[in-house]
């Protein structure tokens, strides 16, 4: 996983709550291989009409080619547990989305697709909405470590899980993590096989010639 400092970037208005995952990616679009992209397909029937033409929207908006942050209302992400809600965001390189608050389960596949999920609080969310920076395209700057969003003379702060800060900070995913304390696990091993010995599984060697029933002799051909 690509490790997340800090990114200056224009940002995508998108002034809507309750955006669910149903809408970041329709399941139409989820039988494709994500070798194939997910990104085209991202809020598809928000960006285009029943006939697939495009309709207005701050997504295409050529002044905000590049775009790497989104900017939304409360409870981005709610509504099923698909992944490939995540994975249409950062196909389309998305590598923050701001809100004042977002679904569980998203915001953790988000961290675990490398995606920062910050949370500002609603007020913050409207100024950053609201502003002619942003609406202009001009470029908003996420500073992870120092938790803030900043354009122009607007800073506003962000709040995310300190673990999955350190996990983006650094490029770890969940084994990566764990391995930080490889050191500590195998101490914890060595230490254990010396009070508990008995407890380490061991290899169940049978005789070759062990009496087998005829039902347990079936049942290991395949037999019913």
């Amino acid at each position: 996983m690509k490790p997340f400092t800090d990114i200056e970037t224009p940002a995508i208005p998108l002034p809507l709550a309750n955006v669910d995952t149903d809408q970041i990616i329709p399941a139409r679009f989820m039988t494709r291989s994500r070798a194939e992209g997910y990104g085209a397909s991202l809020l598809y029937d928000f960006r285009f009409d029943s006939d697939g033409e495009p309709r207005r929207n701050p997504l295409d908006d050529p002044r905000r080619k590049g775009a790497a942050v989104l900017i939304a209302r409360r409870n981005f992400g709610c509504g099923s547990s698909r992944e490939a809600a995540v994975y249409a965001l950062a196909d389309f390189g998305l590598r923050c989305i701001v809100a004042p608050s977002f679904g569980d389960i998203f915001a953790s596949n988000a961290v675990k697709n490398g995606l920062l999920p910050a949370r500002v609080s609603a007020a913050d969310a409207e100024a950053l909405l609201a502003s002619l920076a942003v609406a202009e395209g001009g470029a908003v700057r996420i500073d992870l470590e120092a938790q803030t969003i900043s354009i122009g003379n607007l800073v506003a702060p962000f709040e995310i899980d300190p673990v999955w800060k350190a996990q983006l900070l650094h490029g770890w995913d969940d084994v990566d993590f764990t391995l930080r304390e490889q050191s500590r696990i195998e101490a914890f091993r060595a230490r254990d096989l010396r009070a508990r010995p008995w407890a380490l599984p061991g290899r169940l060697d049978f005789p070759a010639d062990l009496p087998v029933s005829p039902e347990a002799a079936g049942t290991a051909k395949g037999n019913p």
